[in-house]
């Protein structure tokens, strides 16, 4: 965690002394490189993270999974993949700082294609099981070694800027994946398990091209020095060593910390009403909408994803400059939009039009990722430990994602008017434990 930590991120990419411009050109190119690979490899994942929320439309229709695979059972196989998904959160970070990005996320996505080509490919509910374990494994492979990598090429004084903007990833994988996934399976191929198939292609696509063009660090960083080179090459070496003698130090380190403490339950919080957008989405909208079709269902929650490639970057703006590094202000500023948002939710979509239906999603989807991003990424780096950069990143989206299990899970068991108040609740009591934070800044805020 020493290339992401506060105290210990190189404010430039390693130059040799006498640089000239040529190499400033270089740095500069090779952070551009890194930044697009990166966000495109995580924006992948989603190519495969949705393809069962995709798929749930057809399965559902399915007259031969009937009383098999129903809106209960299809719950409880969601909390599964988050269960799983959240035990990985905790491990590949640690493991990214000991192995390398690079290594990590290329087994996660291997093990993404392999559990969504099973799942393409059969309809059997124990099979549906173990995949979805291999999947929520998989997929938590992605974001705390990218965080990682990105923070071994840029330094901290425009870590609001550009990790806002880099967390559009997943906003646009959200965004850009149930259509793409719903097109071809309900109108080019006409068959839910298609949706698994043509997911696992486009990763593999994606994998060829991080195999391409990702590095762990600076090509310019001293030789032989391996996955923690970036760090180092600062003046936190010896936590940098210390990582990799003792792993699991950092996560005591993180244990004792109040704001990192605080970042995790508030996450927790936070992200079941985004994941049950996010993976009951086109069912959600069906419900209130039966017009609409199954495309149509699919298409409509597009809105929930357009705002959220938009607030990370607003967000993070704001709170590099408005806010001069604040990153607790707007983060409950968007709890409390959030809350209100979801309080309304059942009322405004009552009158069954679709344009007040993609209002209130987009609504929902501006605040509820615009506190995702700054809570899960340049917040949870602010105020992480020294130890280890994708150690901390895992901490605080661990405790997220065990959240998130509600959000795959009660979508199948409470009506919609019980499922989004609780939504509204606990937004509403995350955006109280970080108010008595409002005036904290991270300690690298004058860098």
């Amino acid at each position: 965690m020493a290339d992401l930590a506060p105290q210990s991120v190189p404010h430039e990419l390693p130059a040799p002394p006498g640089s000239t411009r040529a190499a400033l050109r270089a740095a500069a190119r090779w952070r551009r490189q890194i930044f697009a690979v990166t966000w495109l490899a995580y924006a992948g994942f989603y190519f495969v993270r949705q393809a069962f929320a995709v798929a749930k439309l057809g399965i559902l229709d399915d007259p031969t999974l009937h009383g098999v695979l129903t809106e209960r059972v299809l719950g409880v196989l969601d909390a599964v993949y988050l269960a799983a998904y959240a035990v990985g959160q905790f491990l590949w970070g640690m493991w990214a700082d000991r192995f390398g990005p690079r290594v990590v996320v290329t087994v996660g996505m291997l093990g993404a294609i392999a559990a969504a080509c099973t799942m393409g490919v059969s309809s059997a509910l124990l099979v549906f099981g173990g995949a979805m374990v291999v999947q929520g494994l998989a997929q938590s492979a992605g974001w705390a070694p990218l965080c990682k990598n990105m923070g071994n090429f840029f330094p901290v004084r425009t870590r609001g800027r550009v990790l806002g903007l880099w967390s559009t990833n997943y906003a646009f994988g959200g965004l850009a994946a149930p259509p793409f996934l719903a097109w071809w399976a309900y109108r080019v191929l006409d068959s839910w398990h298609a949706a698994f198939l043509v997911g696992a292609a486009t990763l593999a696509v994606v994998l060829v091209v991080f195999l391409l063009f990702q590095r762990d660090v600076p090509p310019d960083a001293p030789a032989g020095a391996g996955p923690t080179a970036a760090a180092r090459a600062t003046p936190t070496a010896a936590a940098s060593t210390a990582v990799r003698r003792a792993p699991f130090a950092p996560y005591r380190a993180a244990l004792k910390d109040r704001m990192v403490l605080t970042l995790g339950a508030a996450y927790f919080l936070l992200k079941p009403a985004r994941y049950a957008i996010l993976l009951w989405g086109p069912v959600l909208v069906s419900d209130r909408l039966p017009a609409v079709g199954k495309v149509g269902a699919t298409v409509i929650p597009i809105s929930f994803g357009a705002a959220g490639v938009l607030a990370p970057m607003l967000i993070g703006w704001l709170s590099d400059t408005v806010f001069r590094s604040r990153r607790v202000p707007p983060c409950v500023l968007a709890l409390a939009v959030l809350t209100g948002a979801l309080a309304l939710f059942m009322p405004l979509t009552a009158t069954g039009s679709a344009v007040v239906m993609m209002a209130v999603l987009a609504v929902i989807g501006l605040a509820a990722y615009a506190a995702d991003a700054m809570i899960s990424c340049v917040a949870a780096v602010d105020f992480g430990s020294a130890g280890g950069a994708g150690t901390a990143a895992g901490l605080v989206n661990g405790c997220g994602s065990i959240g998130a299990v509600l959000g795959g899970l009660l979508p199948g068991f409470l009506p919609g008017t019980a499922l989004f108040h609780g939504f509204a609740g606990a937004a509403l009591l995350a955006g109280l434990l970080l108010l008595p934070h409002w005036n904290r800044r991270p300690a690298t805020a004058s860098s």
